[in-house]
Parts: structure tokens; sequence; C-alpha cells
């Protein structure tokens, strides 16, 4: 059985775990818990809610929580952190549901409402103006598990490959420059997420979270002549399974370090986009923690910070400082990750 980043398994309760990345141990993945049926778990967050009260989304560290208080032996032995993670191993896993299938049958079919109608309208608007094919694209979120509701939900689509994705971000630049098929970047004036009232990171500020996902062109926003809304579009980039490199058996240890805020210039980022993130990079300045030399990456687990810069830019970057011990050599890293002094982390360039 191979499972990747957005697969997404199903246990005997029906919680919805997500596959979370490309290094698991064998015969298990290592998952983020992301729904749960409402006979066992609800939640006063309206946003929560999926279907008619079927189904309650977890938000920040919430399905972990959940997981640790009620359900501890949905977790697996992480042996490179000497700890349990929220996983699955395969046997425990009732059902399976993949994206790629499910786009697939969307496709097929004739379209229901409007947000079917515009999942199938934007993957023939792509692949008619690029060498995109459907079978690139898959379909996450409330749509996949069938629990959406068309006067709330987002088209969540997944974007498969390094190439295809720089296919899609340059056709997103010119659909947005042309207001093409009223696709709209989510990020751009008067278009901004200034909705995002809770900011929680102290040094990463709300206005730079904007500015760099407005470049990122991944995030778009379309007008639904159904709902008088406007509806969300997300690409999430995932990887091909020949660029997948699972290090699990590579690794010994990971041993914390302590804090870091340093200064760097990526070297390699073909991997930023996607979940972990990676930066290859040299350190320029350590203005913050352990004078040490051969920090070799970055590894980011958050949302906000990928896909945040390219080759030969310079960043500022503080998180938490990482001793990696494989089988052939020694190296650091820095990481940024839902760990303790979450909203200190941060990963922006220097302007």
């Amino acid at each position: 059985m191979k499972f990747r980043d957005r697969d997404f398994l199903l246990t005997d309760e029906k919680i919805i775990f997500r596959v979370y990345g490309y290094c698991h141990p064998d015969n298990a993945s290592i998952c983020d818990v992301e729904y749960a049926p409402s006979d066992i778990y609800q939640s006063d967050d309206r946003r929560a809610i999926r279907g008619k009260n079927e189904y309650f989304k977890f938000y920040f560290d919430g399905g972990l929580k959940f997981i640790q208080r009620n359900y501890p032996q949905y977790q697996v032995f992480y042996h490179p952190l000497n700890t349990k993670l929220v996983g699955l191993t395969y046997n425990q896993a009732y059902e399976v549901r993949k994206p790629e299938e499910k786009l697939q049958k969307i496709l097929a079919s004739s379209p229901k409402d409007i947000l079917i109608s515009k999942t199938q309208e934007l993957i023939d608007i792509i692949t008619q103006h690029s060498k995109l094919k459907s079978k690139d694209f898959g379909v996450f979120g409330s749509i996949l598990h069938d629990f959406y509701h068309i006067n709330f939900s987002d088209i969540d689509l997944i974007i498969y490959g390094r190439k295809e994705l720089e296919i899609l971000r340059q056709v997103l630049r010119e659909f947005y420059q042309k207001n093409y098929f009223k696709l709209k970047n989510e990020f751009s004036p008067p278009n901004n997420a200034v909705y995002q009232k809770n900011w929680r990171y102290t040094n990463y500020t709300l206005e730079d979270y904007i500015q760099d996902n407005a470049k990122k062109q991944i995030y778009a926003i379309i007008d639904s002549n159904d709902t008088s809304r406007s509806i969300k579009i997300e690409f999430e980039p995932v990887k091909k399974w020949n660029e997948i490199k699972n290090e699990y058996n590579e690794i010994k240890k990971i041993r914390p370090k302590g804090w870091i805020k340093a200064k760097a210039i990526v070297t390699d980022s073909k991997d930023a986009f996607f979940m972990q993130s990676t930066y290859d990079i040299e350190v320029e300045e350590i203005i913050q923690g352990p004078k040490i030399d051969n920090i070799r990456r970055i590894i980011n687990y958050l949302e906000e910070f990928r896909g945040q810069a390219q080759n030969n830019e310079k960043i500022l970057v503080e998180g938490h400082l990482e001793k990696v011990i494989t089988k052939k050599e020694d190296f650091y890293q820095i990481t940024l990750s839902y760990a303790s002094r979450y909203h200190e982390q941060n990963l922006k360039r220097i302007k």
C-alpha cells in the first residue's frame, strides 16, 4: 500500500485522517486528523460544521488533543524523534480516499450544483490553456468527502508534480492579469484576506502574509452566479510518485538544539511549495542561538511558510534548531512546526 500527502484514511469510527507529508515508517502513515463525526466530537466553532452537522473540522492542535485523549491507539511511534505522532498503521484504515480518483468521477458526472459545475469548468479552462491534463489534478476538502455546502464551502484542488505546479502558476498569473474566467488572485487588492482577524504570529505580520500569498499564485476566488458570493479556490501542491523520497529509514535520530534566528540564502527551493516544505540554505549570519556550522536546510510544516522564497533570495528564519543524525552523516536543520513557541516562528524574504 502506498500513500502520499493529502491521501485520506478513515477508521472504523469514521474519523478522517489526512496523510501528512512523505516521511513515514514502514506500514504506517503519519497523519493530521481533519474531521470527526458528530456522534463522537462537536465544536462550538461555527466554521467547523460540515454537512448537516454530520462532521466537525479540527483547527490548530484540536485534532491532536482529541486523539491523545480519546483514541491514543491512532498514534505511531516515530523513531527519529523517539515519540508518538498522530498516525495510522495500514490495518487501522477502514477506507481510503484518493483525491485524483474523486476528481475523475466528478469530471465524468453531470454537474448537480454550482460547486461541482465550477470545479469542472475550472479544470476545463486550465487544461485548454496549458499542457496540463486533468490527471495532474485532484480534489480534497469537503468536496472529496461529499459533505460540502454550496453556500459556504470552497473548492480545494491538488496539483501533482513540480513541473506541473510551475505551469499552473504561470497560467493562473495570466488569468489574474486578464481577469479571465472571472478568476482573481485571492490575496491581491482589493481581494486581500483582511478577514483574518485573529492573527497569531508575533514576528510575521498579517501584511507580509497577504503580500507573500499574493505572489504564490495558488490562491484564487471566483464569483458564483447562483449563490451571490465569491468562492475561494486553493491549489495544493503534492509530489508525483517519482519525486518522493522517504528519508525515514535513513534518519537515526533528530535531537533538539534550542532556538535559532538567522539570515540565510536559499540555494534550492524545488520543494518549497510542498508539505513538508524544504529549503536548502547557506547561513550568512546567526542572530540568536548556537553559533554552529553545517546548518543545511529548513524543514517547514506550516502552511503560512511554504513557497516563501526561491533560489538566491535572502531570508530571515526563526525556529527550532535540530541535529539530524543519519546512517551516513550528521547535519543541522531549522524546523518550523506546531511545536512550542509556535507563534514566534518566522520565514520571510529580506527585502
